[in-house]
């Protein structure tokens, strides 16, 4: 009997973007109010709900098979630079910037940078290595969530992530340095991918993942184009690699069908009237697989 694949969820605002992605592509999942362990559509997976940054550890500790976690977690524990944790997609998710921070008044004339600084931070081993590369005369101390609010009594600087930077604006603080950016990647443990069957189905997840991923961005445009405006109408097409042509049934014309970058489609549905095409459709795509 074939062990089942343990795959670990993150906990928080990063949940709703992974369950909707897993929905995307055929696994569903039941939670209920208490439990961290939802029920799976597959009934070859097991899923727990874990903090994003307890994740990246444990599977380089082999206890769970896969998981999804922010590549900031993943370079806290220093997982980058060993072979126990291997990334398997970005999912592009939460894109956050890890950033050194310090209150406004201490901005004149660099002042922060000749202080003897209370740093705070949950990012221990990063905090330490930015402080070393700075040459700072720091101490540094592990907040435990809202880093922001610590400053300017209980810290004169804090190392921590940020999307849009409201937060720190909104207490006051200001961007010194940007340390690293950072996204959802799609990570499995070494000890899983030595096992012929959970790599396999571990593969068969990444690729329908990316499909999704790929298709997110794209829509499908298709037309009907006289044989006379054919190689203008083509000509202004985007596309992975060429258009589907075929003949239109009894007409001296042609079915063109094109997935293009979602982005364009405003400025390339008016250009394609231009060169002849008729009976425009759009509509979206579930799964581009390249």
């Amino acid at each position: 009997m074939v062990d089942s694949l343990k795959l670990v969820l993150p906990k928080g605002r990063l949940q709703d973007k992974v369950v909707g992605l897993l929905n995307a592509i055929g696994i569903d999942l039941t939670f209920s109010t208490r439990s961290y362990r939802p029920l799976c559509s597959d009934p070859e997976i097991e899923i727990k709900l874990l903090k994003p940054q307890n994740i990246p550890p444990l599977l380089a500790l082999g206890r769970h098979d896969a998981g999804f976690a922010g590549h900031d977690w993943v370079l806290e524990n220093g997982l980058d630079q060993t072979s126990a944790v291997t990334e398997l997609l970005d999912l592009g998710f939460n894109k956050i910037r890890l950033v050194a921070a310090v209150p406004e008044n201490i901005l004149t004339d660099n002042r922060w940078q000749r202080m003897r600084l209370v740093v705070a931070s949950e990012y221990i081993c990063i905090a330490e290595q930015y402080i070393r590369d700075r040459g700072l005369n720091a101490v540094l101390i592990k907040s435990y969530g809202a880093t922001e609010a610590l400053p300017p009594e209980d810290a004169d600087m804090i190392v921590d992530n940020t999307s849009t930077g409201s937060t720190l604006v909104a207490n006051r603080l200001a961007i010194v340095d940007e340390i690293l950016q950072s996204t959802t990647r799609f990570i499995a443990s070494q000890k899983a991918l030595q096992d012929s069957w959970k790599k396999e189905k571990l593969e068969q997840m990444r690729m329908l993942m990316e499909s999704t991923l790929h298709a997110q961005n794209r829509v499908m445009l298709e037309m009907n184009v006289a044989k006379a405006d054919l190689e203008s109408l083509v000509a202004g097409l985007p596309c992975m690699r060429f258009p589907t042509i075929a003949p239109l049934y009894g007409e001296d014309g042609y079915a063109v069908k094109v997935a293009v970058p979602s982005r364009e489609v405003s400025r390339l549905i008016p250009e394609l009237v231009a060169r002849g095409a008729r009976d425009l459709l759009e509509y979206r795509l579930e799964k581009l697989v390249p």
